[in-house]
C-alpha cells in the first residue's frame, strides 16, 4: 500500500496476496460507507460507488466534474444480477451477451420500474456491463451492483494505470485497487472503454458509443437491427 502525496489515497497493489485482501476489505468497507473508490476493469480504470446511494452516486459525479446528464453505466457480476436490473433483455441480444459478457460491451436497457434509485437523468434505462476483470467480479460479488464511470476528470483521457487514476481524482476516492495496466486496444480514433449499444428501443439497436468491441462484430450478430445512431 502506497501514498503519492497527501491528496491522493492510499493504493493497493492487487499483484500482492495480502495487499489484495487488504484492498478488497478496505473497498467493500468504502462502498458501504457511501464513498467511492478506484477498481479495475478490463477496458480502463473506473470510479464506482454503490449503484443504490443517492448521495454515492451524486459523489461520483462531482469527482468527475459531471452532472446528472452524464449517469454512470451499472457493472454487475454476471448475467443474473444484469436481469434483476433490467425490465427485460430482448432475445435478439442474447447471442451477443453470450459472447460478449464479460467483455468491453455495455447494453442500454429498460430499467426494472421497482428499483429505487438516482444514477442521473436516465429517462427510465439503465447501461449494465459485466467486466471482464478478476477482481472487478470478485468485488461485485460482495458488493452488489456499482455504479462505474472511467476514473478520469471531464474531457481528460480514461485511465489505464491506477496511478493516474489517483492522481486526478484524489481524496474524493477512498480506496484505490492496483491492478497494474488495464485496457484493450482501440482503433484510432475511438475510445479504450467500452463500446456502448443502446437497446433500450425494440427492434432497433444503434452504438452511442465505439469502444474496443468493434462494429463489425455487432453486425454480425444483430444483423439488421443494428441501425445507424
Amino acid at each position: 500500500m502506497r501514498r503519492y502525496d497527501e491528496r491522493v489515497p492510499a493504493i493497493h497493489d492487487c499483484a500482492d496476496p495480502m495487499s489484495l485482501l487488504d484492498g478488497v476489505r478496505a473497498a467493500r468497507t468504502a462502498i458501504a460507507a457511501g464513498r467511492c473508490i478506484v477498481m479495475p476493469t478490463d477496458t480502463v480504470y473506473g470510479i464506482a460507488a454503490d449503484a443504490f446511494s443517492h448521495a454515492a452516486v451524486a459523489g461520483l459525479l462531482a469527482a468527475k466534474g459531471r452532472d446528472r446528464g452524464f449517469p454512470p453505466p451499472v457493472l454487475v457480476a454476471d448475467r443474473a444480477m444484469a436481469s434483476a436490473l433490467a425490465e427485460s433483455v430482448p432475445a435478439e441480444l442474447e447471442p451477443l451477451l453470450d459472447a460478449h459478457w464479460p467483455g468491453p460491451l455495455t447494453v442500454i436497457l429498460r430499467a426494472q420500474p421497482s428499483l429505487t434509485w438516482d444514477l442521473g437523468d436516465t429517462g427510465g434505462t439503465v447501461a449494465i456491463r459485466v467486466p471482464d476483470h478478476p477482481i472487478a467480479i470478485g468485488l461485485l460479488r460482495e458488493t452488489g451492483p456499482l455504479a462505474v464511470s472511467s476514473a478520469n476528470l471531464h474531457g481528460r483521457p480514461a485511465p489505464t494505470e491506477a496511478a493516474s487514476a489517483a492522481e486526478m481524482l484524489g481524496d474524493s476516492v477512498a480506496v484505490v485497487l492496483d491492478a497494474g495496466t488495464v485496457g484493450g486496444t482501440a482503433a484510432a480514433g475511438e475510445q479504450n472503454g467500452s463500446t456502448i449499444l443502446d437497446c433500450s428501443s425494440p427492434g432497433a439497436f444503434r452504438i452511442v458509443r465505439q469502444g474496443v468491441l468493434p462494429r463489425a462484430v455487432i453486425a454480425e450478430a444483430l444483423g439488421d437491427l443494428l441501425v445507424d445512431g
